[in-house]
């Protein structure tokens, strides 16, 4: 389980695999407003490898990371490229 940080804290960091591969920065987070239950994170600035990767797209056509990918929120959001797909 992934540990409680405030959305400030989260917003800016560098998104990576578990195997050190960039794939973008934290734009925001999007969340069930009844249970605070974490959906997915907004990723802005997209590297090259992320854009190839068939992510869900937003609104603003940022792709969308599910919350299940995340393994830690550390320096970096470190997420399962496995769990993306």
């Amino acid at each position: 389980m992934v540990e409680r940080k405030p959305t400030k804290d989260v917003v800016g960091k560098l998104v990576v695999t578990k195997e050190g591969k960039r794939l973008g920065i934290v734009k925001d987070i999007t969340f069930e407003t009844r249970s605070g239950e974490l959906i997915q994170i907004v990723m802005t600035s997209p590297t090259a490898y992320a854009s190839s990767l068939n992510l869900e797209k937003g609104k603003g056509n940022e792709l969308l990371v599910p919350y299940s990918a995340i393994l830690a929120i550390g320096d970096f959001v470190v997420v399962s490229e496995e769990d993306m797909r």
